[in-house]
């Protein structure tokens, strides 16, 4: 679930970055992941079916997105600290990094608020 979401958060930030620029870019590719990546874990991963505990998960979710906005709004802060203008590779290197630890944070967070059984 994981790389997915990571491919779709790259393919949507790259799609999105020359029109928005990299800040809005990203928030607009991480928020459209996080909706997706919250239901699907929920259902694939977590094997919640229902509506039973659904508007929780996914308060948890929007709370677990804002700290993956956070890490990688972060990071490309420091980037764009670092170098005004850095290649579009390194860019995109930082933001992999970032969101990968996002999502791993994403993973333990879900995992601990819906493990309600």
């Amino acid at each position: 679930m994981g790389v997915a979401s990571t491919l779709a958060y790259l393919l949507l930030f790259v799609a999105t970055r020359g029109l928005l620029g990299a800040q809005p870019a990203n928030l607009l590719a991480l928020l459209v992941t996080a909706v997706a990546n919250t239901a699907a874990n929920r259902r694939l991963t977590f094997g919640i079916s229902g509506r039973r505990h659904a508007a929780r998960h996914h308060a948890q979710g929007l709370l677990v997105f804002a700290l993956g906005l956070a890490l990688t709004s972060g990071a490309l802060a420091v980037l764009h600290t670092v170098s005004a203008v850095p290649a579009r590779p390194v860019e995109l290197a930082v933001l992999v990094a970032a969101n990968l630890a996002a999502t791993v944070l994403r993973f333990v967070l879900l995992r601990l608020g819906m493990h309600h059984r």
